[in-house]
């Protein structure tokens, strides 16, 4: 699954730590997320589609291989 978590916070000149505050996760989770090496729930994408106020599959959208 790929992400554009990075470029939303940038775009909100927002950090990682910042980010993972207002969606009550790690940091290490936000980077993780952003690094591709963890999917995040469903109710935590939706968090942080909310935060950047932008709809959910603007953000993370599926890849190929994730339908095999």
């Amino acid at each position: 699954m790929k992400n554009s978590v990075h470029v939303e916070r940038a775009i909100k000149r927002m950090t990682q730590q910042q980010l993972a505050t207002l969606v009550g996760v790690s940091r290490q989770t936000i980077v993780a997320i952003e690094s591709g090496k963890y999917v995040p729930s469903t109710v935590l994408s939706m968090k942080i589609a909310s935060v950047f106020e932008k709809p959910l599959e603007s953000i993370f959208t599926l890849e190929e291989s994730d339908w095999q």
